[in-house]
């Protein structure tokens, strides 16, 4: 089970991060990413990253505010999020999956099989 915290309201121009923790099985082997989905859009991926730790993706939208980062030893992962802005209102959820390489990670949704149950970032003033 993956369980994502950290959620909030928060003004523009201001930080959160949110955490994925894995409840029950561990997160090393596991490719992880954080999408998002706003009301009436389409989910989005925002950011990635390998099993091994390596290899990190970010979509355009959020690059250079937000990053990705993963602490084994405590199985979470955790995206920290800058500078925000109220376009990155949305229902934020991380997903797990092993992936063919260990060095790899993608935003494709369709390639992970393990889902939290999402947390609500609001950016507004």
């Amino acid at each position: 089970q993956l369980v994502e915290s950290g959620g909030d309201l928060v003004q523009p121009g201001g930080s959160l991060r949110l955490s994925c923790a894995g409840l029950g099985f561990a997160l090393d082997y596991y490719a992880i990413a954080w999408f998002r989905q706003a009301l009436g859009k389409e989910r989005e991926g925002v950011s990635c990253i390998s099993a091994s730790g390596r290899t990190t993706n970010i979509a355009d939208s959020v690059k250079g505010r937000f990053t990705i980062s993963r602490d084994n030893a405590k199985n979470t992962v955790y995206l920290q999020m800058n500078s925000l802005k109220p376009e990155d209102t949305a229902v934020y959820y991380c997903a797990a999956d092993i992936l063919p390489l260990q060095t790899m990670c993608v935003m494709t949704g369709a390639d992970y099989g393990y889902w939290g149950q999402g947390t609500q970032v609001a950016v507004s003033s």
